[in-house]
């Protein structure tokens, strides 16, 4: 089976300045993931999807392919993320490159380490799937949540059942967070949503799902990294 490692890295970010060259803890955030998916020995190519020459240039001195840059189109912000997959597997297979699955890094989730893509991939294998999706436990409880009315008022808020209850008691839910994404690319090419009933989730503990979009995320991910707490 031969399996593509995307990695998609545009440059600009309106929250935090080059986030995606951004160095956490001496490396580019692009950098994570590059390296976790060298380390899986999963790849048979390893791309990072980028409509700049500086990224590319890094992203090479990492480990990564660039064979071509993102053109102007797929490179603003109402471009999505599967656009930029479709075109990127149609650019392969016009340079003679097929692949059976595509796995979506983003790098924007640095803490995602090798033995999550390795258990992405196993449960694929496991569950025969379309695609898998990576997800992890909430903090708070949905259930504990709601909109608020013009006047703020609390009334009827909660639902009135779980108010006496312990929070242990309350079942587990769980959001996808952005980590890792895995799918057949025939799927992939012609699918108008990942989530049917042959996609499946693979759960990441919270420390590794962090999604870096603001510098206060930047500080918290290079807190657990150097606290050795992974």
């Amino acid at each position: 089976m031969r399996n593509i490692a995307f990695i998609p890295a545009r440059s600009g970010s309106k929250g935090v300045k080059d986030k995606n060259i951004r160095l956490l803890n001496g490396k580019p955030l692009l950098a994570y993931s590059i390296e976790a998916a060298k380390n899986s020995n999963l790849f048979d190519e390893i791309f990072v999807s980028t409509d700049s020459i500086e990224y590319a240039d890094i992203a090479k001195r990492w480990g990564a392919n660039v064979p071509f840059l993102r053109n102007e189109e797929l490179a603003t912000d109402t471009a999505t993320t599967w656009d930029v997959v479709k075109d990127t597997l149609k650019n392969y297979m016009k340079n003679g490159m097929e692949f059976d699955t595509i796995a979506i890094l983003q790098p924007t989730s640095p803490l995602r380490q090798t033995y999550d893509i390795i258990s992405g991939y196993n449960q694929m294998k496991f569950k025969n799937a379309n695609a898998i999706v990576s997800v992890c436990e909430v903090d708070h409880s949905p259930l504990w949540s709601n909109t608020l009315p013009e006047d703020g008022s609390l009334k009827n808020f909660l639902n009135q059942e779980i108010l006496n209850l312990p929070r242990q008691s309350l079942p587990t839910y769980y959001r996808i967070n952005g980590a890792l994404y895995i799918a057949k690319t025939g799927y992939a090419l012609n699918a108008n949503s990942l989530y049917d009933d042959k996609c499946y989730s693979i759960i990441m503990s919270k420390e590794n799902s962090i999604d870096i979009d603001s510098e206060l995320d930047f500080i918290i991910a290079e807190a657990l990294i150097t606290q050795n707490l992974l």
